[in-house]
């Protein structure tokens, strides 16, 4: 195949990612000539990143993360549907042009990693669920809920104007979602079938008190924490302590990951390969991950 092509995590902080070990395994499986790395970038550094890999001409895709998923959707080629309408990238796929340039297409495989990693845990489909935060991955969580069944979405945010972004994927995919003031969250998510929290390590620690002191059941309820690292989140220990089921973030990590792997193995011609060994990839991305391996049905 010639010269490894690129691939990375883009994201800030990025120092504590696994996806790298998780891409890695994937291709070593697959057999395919693919380097994967990290790059520590903050928002004004993408547009120049994304020019560096115009330029290179042998990348086949970057996993985009916090805080960069909107801003990537600003600056790819074209964008899916799916990312289109969510106005969020956590996906970008190079390929080469019949004029050697490089093509970037924007998608976001985050919803299905959250639909995934949640049915997974089997959570329970009650009426309402809610997010907390309203960033890049609070849309994939409004889109990921009404995905589950859910009719009404609330979101809890501390700052309702860098919401409104949210607030219009939902009313594009059809949700009834209210914005709630951030400091009400604590008194009210024991009422929810759902709750995902898009916030970064250590921001709900102060939520995380208020529920550990309180007197809420969590039982039946079930929180799903984006957040992996260090794990167990303080909100995390804080839904178990009061009875709910909790599913970690890096659960959410694989499953958005395996859409990711089948995606760069298509760029680089290898779809029907990564097809015929997606039970394999998947159990040994659960290997690099720590997590239990998936039967053959999953």
């Amino acid at each position: 195949m010639g010269a490894a092509l690129q691939g990375a995590v883009l994201g800030h902080p990025i120092g504590h990612s696994k996806s790298p070990a998780m891409h890695r395994s994937a291709y070593a499986e697959l057999e395919l000539d693919y380097s994967y790395g990290a790059v520590d970038l903050d928002v004004p550094g993408l547009a120049a990143f994304l020019d560096r890999v115009r330029a290179d001409g042998n990348w086949y895709g970057l996993s985009v993360t916090m805080p960069l998923k909107t801003r990537a959707a600003e600056l790819v080629d074209t964008l899916t549907p799916a990312a289109r309408s969510l106005h969020s990238v956590n996906t970008v796929v190079a390929t080469r042009t019949d004029d050697g340039g490089t093509h970037l297409l924007g998608d976001n495989t985050d919803v299905a990693g959250l639909v995934h990693a949640l049915r997974h845990a089997g959570a329970p489909r009650l009426p309402r669920g809610a997010v907390l935060g309203g960033g890049g991955t609070a849309v994939s969580a409004v889109a990921a809920l009404a995905g589950l069944g859910a009719p009404a979405v609330d979101i809890y945010v501390r700052n309702p104007a860098k919401a409104t972004a949210t607030l219009e994927v939902a009313q594009r995919l059809g949700v009834a979602a209210t914005l709630v003031p951030f400091e009400r969250a604590a008194a009210a998510l024991a009422g929810y079938g759902i709750v995902i929290s898009t916030l970064p390590p250590q921001a709900p620690d102060r939520l995380a008190a208020e529920i550990a002191d309180s007197g809420m059941d969590t039982s039946g309820r079930c929180l799903l924490d984006v957040a992996y690292d260090p794990w167990p989140s303080a909100l995390a220990a804080a839904w178990t302590q009061r009875g709910g089921t909790v599913v970690p973030g890096i659960e959410m990590l694989l499953y958005q990951g395996l859409e990711q792997v089948r995606l760069f193995a298509a760029a680089g011609g290898f779809a029907d390969r990564a097809e015929e060994r997606s039970a394999a990839v998947l159990n040994v991305m659960c290997d690099a991950l720590g997590l239990r391996r998936r039967p053959p049905h999953e």
